[in-house]
């Protein structure tokens, strides 16, 4: 780790910078919160009361153009990712951006080929690599407690029947949608354990009365290897089914529940507290499964889950001591299987996506 205290500046204090980013990264050694940049009274309140050390201001050029900031986390709309981290790039800036990356892949390699101009880090907070339940997935993955694995489903199960009022994820514009909200993370954790598949098929619905996004997606990949991995969401699951399913030639794991630590931050609690992302034993996943010719069936414990990994990475990447973990191609693949997935629900087909070779 440097001892050099890296500045940040943070565009947006809605929930993504107010609940995911600000409480995480202020509890990692060597980053400090300096500006806010909020347009609400509610969230200039908040973010005055919240974080009374940084400077809270109402436009983004006084982030932009103040040369102590080294560090700007775009954390707005999904329309304005591109354009915001753009900006940040030519002001000669490492930027974070908010999941999803961009609204198109064409707009992703452009700002991979600015980041690469200026020398600056670019990356999206891809934080669920850092859930407690797929650590946990990834672990037992790289130790074939399964087998050879031939089916993997992952759901991310709400129930919210009635459409918010007054927000934009809710309204028909770029970007929106939970193929772009919740689809950006399962996508993302699919691509890192299985890397890119041969094809591709989704089937897109708005299933809410009145709803105008994609509020419902099942999409599954299909690997040259035999392996069919399921992606799941929708705002109608009034009972949610396992957040992981797992099957392979040895044995299966089924967990349910959700990472404990989106609960935790809304609720106002640091990520400095002892047991942060420690999962109770109620929501461990079981594994049933054939190893060195004995039968296990039982409860596994969790890996612990935490979010500050990704910004401790950030930290050590830009001071050159480390590989970047989410690296912006990985980011762009998982929106060019937004396009495909797209393309397939249009086309009722599946797409094909071996011509796109994994990018690390």
């Amino acid at each position: 780790m440097t001892n050099k205290t890296l500045n940040i500046g943070l565009l947006g204090f809605g929930t993504a910078g107010r609940v995911f980013h600000a409480p995480i990264l202020s509890a990692v050694d060597g980053l400090k919160l300096s500006k806010i940049k909020a347009n609400r009274p509610e969230s200039i309140a908040l973010a005055r009361q919240l974080y009374p050390e940084a400077d809270i201001v109402s436009d983004t050029t006084s982030v932009l153009e103040d040369e102590a900031i080294d560090l700007v986390i775009v954390a707005t709309t999904n329309d304005t990712h591109y354009s915001l981290a753009k900006a940040v790039l030519e002001a000669g800036k490492h930027v974070v951006v908010e999941k999803p990356f961009t609204v198109t892949s064409e707009e992703a390699s452009e700002l991979i080929e600015l980041a690469h101009s200026k020398g600056k880090l670019l990356t999206v907070y891809q934080n669920r690599r850092w859930d407690s339940d797929f650590r946990t997935v990834k672990k037992l993955l790289e130790n074939e407690m399964l087998g050879r694995l031939v089916e993997y489903e992952a759901h991310f199960d709400r129930f919210r029947p009635i459409p918010a009022s007054q927000t934009w994820k809710e309204e028909e514009q770029p970007g929106s949608g939970i193929l772009y909200d919740l689809g950006a993370h399962l996508i993302d954790q699919a691509l890192m354990l299985f890397g890119t598949p041969q094809e591709v098929y989704a089937d897109l619905l708005t299933q809410r009365s009145g709803g105008k996004i994609i509020d419902s997606f099942d999409l599954t990949l299909y690997y040259t290897n035999g392996l069919k991995a399921i992606l799941k969401a929708g705002m109608l699951v009034k009972q949610p089914g396992p957040r992981f399913k797992l099957s392979g030639d040895k044995g299966a794991f089924v967990k349910y529940g959700l990472d404990v630590q989106e609960a935790a931050l809304k609720a106002g609690h640091s990520p400095v507290v002892a047991d942060w992302g420690v999962e109770s034993e109620e929501i461990w996943g079981k594994l049933d499964t054939e190893l060195n010719g004995q039968h296990l069936i039982g409860k596994i414990q969790s890996e612990p889950g935490d979010y500050r990994g990704f910004y401790e990475n950030v930290r050590d990447a830009i001071a050159g001591i480390t590989e970047l973990e989410v690296k912006p191609e990985q980011a762009r693949n998982t929106i060019r299987l937004i396009e495909a997935a797209m393309q397939s629900n249009a086309e009722k087909r599946r797409i094909s996506f071996g011509k796109y070779q994994e990018l690390t």
